[in-house]
């Protein structure tokens, strides 16, 4: 395996590991030597020493050392990528909490991982993609944002999302690597407008319109467009405006 990222939090210590496979051998004076070539997998291991990490539900592989499972419910409302149906409903979902001393690793999966980090301020809540969560700190909360502002434009309820809070160490996944994340500092006075399946995620704080591009009925079909998200207020958005073709860096070919 090959290490792709690292960062320690208070108790824990998160590691994103690029799969590899020996493509050819060779000798050398120090004995044989091989070669190895990245497979275009990913998986994450968490270090516990003191802390513990939230995972979904499905992602564990397998863990070292004095580690102590549990399956938790989240707060009212709460909801991981593989509950979602609960969200709906307003029912409250469940995720695997990992604590003690050692290691946790997850399944590996051709998506990509990225590691960030809160600092539990206000303004530093982040609301997600359905797709987009994968493994958090115990000292963070998952929960489920609704935007009213988009109320009745999917259905009577508004549109949800995971929206996670509190300080820690997480990670996400995302369809694209990191170096091909577009990240958009919004100061208050411009906007951001996007088509929702580009959206990793963005900060709580932000206000969210879901409308057509153009106004009326005939221009909408003229562009070929459907419906948009426009962003606006302070805060970060975080972009995958690459991820509808496939990258090498996504297939690990040449």
């Amino acid at each position: 395996m090959q290490l792709v990222q690292e960062q320690k939090g208070n108790g824990l210590t998160l590691r994103i590991h690029a799969l590899t496979h020996v493509t050819r051998f060779s000798h050398g004076s120090d004995g044989l030597n091989e070669s190895r070539e990245m497979d275009g997998r990913f998986t994450v291991e968490a270090e516990l020493h003191g802390s513990g990490v939230l995972i979904e539900p499905g992602a564990f592989q397998y863990s070292v050392g004095q580690v102590q499972a549990a399956v938790e419910q989240q707060q009212q409302g709460g909801f991981l990528r593989r509950a979602i149906a609960t969200a709906g409903t307003g029912e409250s979902a469940f995720a695997t909490r990992f604590t003690g001393q050692g290691k946790v690793w997850t399944e590996p999966t051709r998506r990509h991982f990225i590691i960030a980090e809160s600092t539990g301020d206000a303004g530093d809540d982040m609301i997600l993609d359905d797709r987009a969560f994968y493994l958090a700190q115990d000292t963070m909360q998952l929960g489920v944002h609704t935007h009213n502002t988009v109320s009745g434009a999917l259905s009577g309820n508004g549109l949800r999302q995971p929206k996670l809070t509190g300080r820690g160490i997480f990670v996400v996944e995302s369809p694209v690597p990191v170096s091909e994340v577009e990240v958009i500092e919004l100061n208050g006075r411009d906007s951001v407008i996007v088509d929702g399946d580009m959206i990793l995620m963005y900060s709580a704080s932000l206000r969210v319109e879901l409308r057509p591009l153009v106004r009326g009925v005939r221009n909408a079909m003229r562009s070929g467009e459907g419906l948009v998200f426009v962003i606006s207020g302070t805060g970060t958005v975080f972009l995958t405006p690459t991820h509808r073709n496939v990258s090498v860096a996504s297939t690990g070919l040449t």
